[in-house]
């Protein structure tokens, strides 16, 4: 009996730690299994950690002594086979696409090898926690290229230096000029050998499904990792591999740098910790990697932090992603929604003839108004850059809508602004990046037009023409200050110009814009002219116009009210900075550009116009624009407001007739603007006491002193000009069908008949 009692008690003491192991994994099931009474659902579209989707298996604690990976259970699952996605969402498929080259341009959309798992792959029984494949989800980034991810949730093995930390290791990233400094352009582990690691925590339970890739961005070295391994944790101590049956499941890497490869993990995986381990690099290479990790955040009622983070937009928006058509149709039922204040029209067509629509949004759409300035923004000029692009989408929605709920602000801005938005100026460029989807284009894909051009400093260079002319001084000015000419082998059918281009002129000189912004990515700053360096030789240097301060305001303003850009905790995007100057940049002080769209559109027309890089992302995931547009939206807004900020007027004959092409001029700032055809002008100045000369050919100049104030609005300051002496004999012998006297020209005629008398 005593021995009988004392196996009882062994027995009994043994089964206790596996009883321990199923109470454990019964109270996570039923946390994850719980309703989250706190999930925020007031986006027009569900979160996608809302929608439903079966149950998955808690990653468990560590297994007792014993209890090892290898012990046989259920049958492992068959994996999926890559599929190539319809939609261009994060990890749209796993296959590859080329980015594009600079010119000749031309794309190559020659496809990835697909990762190998054909054969049998499924979790260790006892350790990889498993979502049921056939009801299987594409899961979102977690956001290591977006900045979501903070520095703080990326750790490796080793690295090589600071600058080639784990910090770096996002996908796209890009390297300084200098690939020895802080910002390089990869994660590269500081050993070449099999021990090497990166990994992320994502800091709450994640159903992981798939992993991108990347090589090392440089412009010297060629680093990139061929094979890899994935392992999972829940307390970054203890890690399962992914299986492929018996074995360790090996990743197919990259083929060369800049290529995003995604690879599908067999079955989802629940876990707190995902680590990426390299088997294999290129041979005359070391093991760096840039990546993205796609996985479903989890609901967790019980994190507050989580709960508190998280952005949430109340607007009725399309927050998708629009193809050519879907976009053409979103406008379309926008027209439909608001007809008294919009207008759909084209200004042009792109090299594969899509037509570059832009909808108008006035009081009065069609018509210019005498008093009323005009406002554009125009996005898409790089194809790739989509946010800009969707943004412009959810403006026009958010306008109409807003109207016609009777928004005071809004109202207000439609009934006293002419507004252009152009969404898509380069949609051939677009449709290629669409195809890669928004993970898998890489930096580059569809940047260019067609025809492998850079629609963004594909104007013509007139910042050299105006500078030469200021350099000669010993020599008569000929070169003006303000609309100057564009040079005749640009206007010729042989200069590299692009029919998008050409479009954008002739849209700028027939409407007299005041104030425009074009919307680029990859970067979170506002960049204002010059953006051309004037010092010859130099990639860098501070180039400020004649109208700096006005400009450095209408930067800030954007930049201020943006939910981000001036936020000093934020991290770099890739290699800049940009707090110094509060998220704004002078153009030619971060990089010089040559025929920018700005300084074209500031010394060519009357129009004040800057770059806004609204995200470091250059193609977020859709789940990611309800949040971008919270971002953006008061910006966008406030910007449009400053096209009422300076002075405005008439210039009028003594008949009350507009007078067009006078030049209004400001003392102390020597760049001037002309009036539009209705004689009716707009001056962007910051608040303060001005001298403005109003003066036309023909007509004797006026000049006033014009106050403008801080409030919004732009002061009244309207001329009427009289004809010189000389102008009123004209008019006055060509009413009568006679030519003014030439009195030199008669003195001659005088002087030849004295000689013919004499002789």
């Amino acid at each position: 009996m005593a021995r009988r009692g004392a196996a009882a008690l062994a027995l009994a003491l043994a089964l206790a730690p596996l009883a321990v192991v199923l109470a454990a994994l019964r109270a996570q099931g039923a946390a994850l299994q719980a309703p989250d009474p706190h999930a925020q659902e007031t986006w027009s579209r569900e979160p996608y950690y809302a929608r439903r989707e079966p149950r998955p298996e808690p990653f468990p604690p560590p297994l007792p002594a014993g209890t090892g990976a290898g012990g046989r259970g259920p049958s492992p699952a068959e994996p999926r086979p890559p599929q190539k996605a319809t939609k261009p969402q994060k990890a749209p498929g796993t296959h590859r696409l080329a980015p594009q080259t600079p010119p000749p341009g031309k794309n190559s959309n020659r496809k990835g090898v697909r990762t190998k798992n054909s054969e049998k792959a499924a979790s260790d029984d006892h350790s990889i926690p498993v979502a049921h494949d056939d009801v299987r989800e594409g899961c979102p980034p977690l956001g290591l290229e977006t900045l979501k991810i903070t520095d703080f949730q990326l750790h490796a093995s080793t690295s090589k230096r600071y600058g080639l930390g784990a910090h770096r290791g996002r996908l796209n990233i890009q390297a300084g000029i200098n690939e020895n400094d802080f910002y390089d352009g990869a994660w590269c582990a500081g050993r070449n050998d099999l021990h090497q690691w990166i990994e992320v925590d994502a800091r709450r339970l994640t159903k992981f499904t798939g992993v991108i890739t990347q090589g090392r961005n440089s412009l010297w070295l060629s680093d990139w990792v061929t094979s890899y391994k994935v392992m999972v944790s829940n307390d970054s101590h203890t890690w399962v591999t992914v299986k492929n049956g018996s074995g360790d499941m090996i990743f197919e890497g990259n083929s060369e740098k800049e290529i995003p490869v995604l690879n599908e993990l067999p079955v989802p995986m629940v876990a707190r910790y995902i680590r990426i381990n390299p088997q294999s690099w290129f041979d005359n290479g070391s093991i760096c990697m840039r990546m993205e990790i796609l996985g479903c955040p989890l609901p967790d009622p019980n994190n507050y932090y989580h709960r508190r983070n998280e952005m949430t937009t109340t607007d009725d928006l399309d927050f998708k992603h629009h193809n050519y058509k879907e976009m053409r149709q979103l406008m379309k039922v926008v027209n439909e929604m608001c007809p008294n204040i919009t207008r759909i029209y084209n200004i042009g067509k792109s090299h594969q003839g899509l037509k570059l629509y832009a909808v108008e949004i006035s009081d009065h759409p069609g018509e210019h108004e005498v008093g009323e300035p005009e406002f554009h923004y125009i996005a898409g000029a790089h194809g790739n850059e989509v946010l800009g692009r969707e943004l412009m989408l959810l403006l026009m929605q958010f306008l109409c809508q807003e109207y016609l709920a009777g928004n005071a602000r809004i109202v207000r801005l439609v009934e006293e602004t002419r507004i252009h938005i152009l969404p898509s100026l380069n949609p051939d460029g677009y449709e290629k990046a669409y195809e890669g989807g928004s993970e898998l284009g890489g930096w580059s894909l569809g940047r260019w037009t067609h025809d492998g051009i850079d629609i963004n400093n594909n104007f013509p260079d007139l910042n050299t023409l105006l500078w030469e002319a200021e350099d000669r001084q010993n020599i008569p000015r000929k070169v003006p200050n303000h609309y100057i000419a564009i040079p005749e082998w640009f206007l010729s059918e042989n200069a590299t110009v692009a029919v998008e281009t050409r479009a954008v002129i002739a849209w700028m000189e027939k409407i007299p814009f005041v104030l425009g912004g074009n919307l680029q990515g990859g970067e979170l700053v506002v960049a204002y002219p010059y953006d051309m360096v004037r010092s010859m030789w130099k990639t860098q240097e501070h180039s400020p116009t004649p109208d700096d301060h006005v400009f450095r305001w209408l930067a800030y303003s954007y930049a201020s009210t943006h939910r981000l850009m001036t936020d000093a905790r934020r991290r770099v995007c890739h290699t800049e900075d940009f707090q110094k100057e509060d998220g704004t940049v002078n153009g030619a002080s971060w990089h010089t550009v040559a025929g920018s769209l700005n300084d074209f559109s500031y010394l060519h027309t009357n129009c004040f116009e800057l770059s806004i890089y609204v995200g470091c992302d250059k193609y977020p995931h859709e789940s990611e624009l309800p949040e971008e547009w919270e971002n953006n939206r008061e910006s966008l807004i406030v910007f449009m407001e400053q096209v009422h900020r300076g002075i405005k007027g008439v210039v009028r004959d003594f008949h009350g007739k507009g007078i067009p092409n006078a030049v209004i001029s400001v003392e102390g700032v020597n760049h001037d603007i002309r009036t539009a055809s209705d004689g009716d002008y707009w001056r962007l100045l910051n608040p303060g006491e001005y001298v403005v000369t109003a003066k036309a050919e023909g007509f004797t100049s006026s000049t006033k002193n014009c106050m403008v104030g801080y409030d919004m609005g732009a002061t009244h300051c309207d001329f009427t000009l009289s004809k010189t002496n000389l102008a009123r004999i004209r008019e006055i012998m060509e009413k009568f069908g006679k030519q003014p006297i030439s009195l030199p020209a008669r003195r001659l005629k005088l002087r030849g008949r004295k000689r013919r008398q004499r002789g």
